[in-house]
């Protein structure tokens, strides 16, 4: 019989489980090797259970942590033999990951001889071998092409490590230094997670804190069905499009058919295209993080994003489609998009049950990775632009963020200092500013996206790499608010006309010297543009916010 549990003992419980995912977290920050971890923040933390339910979660990347269920239950289902100091590492897509440059470490936690929780460590890698550095490959057709693909396997056994598997995952990564030291950070802090759980333990005892861990669970599906129920009835349909595949397809169409009835809420998404042979793809797990991650934003922001809080969702999706693709298929955009048109259709579908809480859309991910050699060391660097943030979206409480960052991530990824990157990297920032005008115009405004003008400063031509999206179709508006202004990059070199950058492309030679012209988008806007006031538009006006794009245009 599990002991009765009062209100401060849940509460402690639930605020020391925070305080572990958030300490996790720090670790990560201050020991992790490579930019896309110590300056980007591209890593999430999480508790789970045996039974695959997420406990508690760092605030750090949403559609991160809405996978993890999914991956917890892969390695339940692959090992029965767990012993205390086993490391398992696993970041197939078909195989409980979202795509393959998130790899996932899980560390069991005990207490005595039974095995109770796992901590989680999600970080995204700044390379994962496969055909082009950087991890994203627009040319892939098969996921072959991606990189290396790690189905749960035994990294440490007792607390031995298997050095056989270390080297293997090494010699397939390009930057094998900074993998090694990533890897390293994301174990320690998933052991950090593993003591400080031990002294919960220890402290309240194990029957305490699991019985702590269900009323923490209950209260949370509570709290989401309280709010859920104030929505209208109904059976609700939103849409979004991709700009395209890469591979000649375009416009490709994300369905949502959401029914809310009482406290229970069915997004089904089997009306969305078919899949493609691009890496535009979405694996199962990314789905299903989406469809979670739009749900927690209509929710109130202070109940735990726990697996009691999802309980009122349902989620219909059908295999071969562009949400859930066939095993095999390329997949590595997918934590982007269609993650971002997933969370954009549901958002609009409820915008009509429960339109105070349907804020506008948030940008695209449109990002750049450059492979070369630093002249300051001679060593080979691959830079992933996390800079020139794009804006988010309006809400019924006011103007939308300015540089905040895309929908599948709302904040969590930062672009860290300027200054540090020009030390670490061979570039020069011309500058980095708000882009006025980006943001749709609407009752309230979007947040502004940024323009950056970004020289590179290598002795040697390197490779770019784009992957992203947002380039034909700008973040939606919402409830009679106008669409945010969609991305705009070119690529700028001495004596050559400026050339347009596709958001998908391989390969692109880029010289010592080149400017890379950066226009990120805003965010949409919310609620009819005659219904902004004036004190508003005065103000946007006096600080330079809405000036015309039309200066942009060549």
């Amino acid at each position: 019989m599990s002991p009765r549990i009062d209100p401060i003992t849940r509460s402690v419980v639930q605020h020391r489980l925070g305080s572990i995912v958030t300490e996790m977290g720090e670790a990560m920050l201050r020991t992790s090797y490579s930019q896309i971890l110590n300056s980007s923040r591209d890593f999430s933390l999480a508790i789970t259970d045996t039974r695959g339910r997420l406990i508690a979660q760092a605030e750090h990347i949403p559609v991160h942590v809405g996978a993890l269920p999914w991956a917890t239950r892969a390695v339940e289902d692959r090992f029965k033999d767990i012993s205390p100091g086993d490391v398992i590492l696993l970041n197939d897509p078909y195989h409980g990951g979202s795509h393959l440059p998130d790899l996932t470490a899980f560390v069991p936690i005990f207490d005595g001889g039974k095995r109770l929780l796992w901590t989680v460590v999600r970080a995204h890698q700044s390379d994962i071998g496969g055909a082009t550095h950087g991890a994203y490959n627009p040319a892939a057709t098969e996921i072959y092409q991606e990189g290396i693909r790690v189905p749960p396997i035994k990294l440490y056994e007792a607390g031995k490590p298997r050095e056989d598997l270390l080297d293997l995952l090494a010699l397939n990564i390009r930057n094998s230094r900074e993998f090694r030291g990533d890897l390293a950070a994301m174990l320690g802090a998933a052991h950090l997670g593993e003591r400080r759980l031990s002294k919960l333990f220890a402290e309240f005892g194990a029957p305490v804190v699991e019985a702590a861990i269900e009323a923490i669970l209950d209260a949370a599906e509570q709290q989401a069905r309280a709010v859920v129920s104030t929505w209208k009835d109904g059976v609700f349909h939103g849409e979004a499009f991709l700009d395209d595949d890469g591979h000649g397809r375009s416009d490709i169409r994300i369905a949502a058919k959401v029914t809310k009835n009482g406290s229970d809420v069915e997004v089904d998404l089997s009306g969305s295209d078919p899949q493609s042979t691009s890496f535009v793809n979405s694996s199962h797990a990314n789905m299903q993080a989406a469809v979670a991650m739009a749900f927690a934003y209509l929710i109130d922001p202070d109940i735990p994003k726990n697996d009691g809080a999802l309980r009122p969702l349902k989620v219909i999706a059908k295999q071969g489609t562009i949400v859930w693709a066939d095993p095999g298929r390329p997949v590595t955009l997918c934590t982007s998009h269609p993650s971002n048109e997933i969370v954009e259709a549901i958002v609009k579908a409820l915008s009509a049950s429960c339109p105070e809480r349907a804020m506008a859309g948030w940008s695209r991910r449109f990002r750049i990775a450059i492979q070369g050699e630093n002249p300051k060391n001679g060593r080979n660097f691959i830079w992933h632009m996390f800079q020139a943030r794009p804006g988010g979206g309006a809400s019924s409480g006011g103007d939308g963020y300015s540089s905040i960052g895309e929908w599948h991530t709302v904040g969590g990824l930062k672009f860290g200092s300027i200054e540090v990157a020009e030390v670490r990297f061979p570039l020069f920032f011309r500058h980095h500013e708000f882009r006025p005008g980006s943001g749709g115009d609407g009752q309230f405004r979007g947040g502004l996206g940024v323009s950056l003008d970004m020289v590179l400063e290598t002795a040697k031509p390197a490779l770019g790499n784009t992957a992203g999206e947002g380039v034909r179709h700008g973040p939606c508006g919402m409830l009679g608010g106008k669409d945010g202004a969609p991305h705009r990059y070119r690529l700028l070199r001495e004596a050559r006309p400026p050339r347009e950058l596709r958001t998908k492309e391989v390969g692109i030679e880029l010289h010592p010297g080149d400017c890379l012209e950066i226009r990120s988008s805003g965010g949409g806007g919310w609620g009819p543009p005659e219904k902004r006031t004036a004190e508003a538009r005065q103000h946007d006006a006096e600080q330079g916010l809405t000036s015309d794009l039309a200066a942009e245009r060549p």
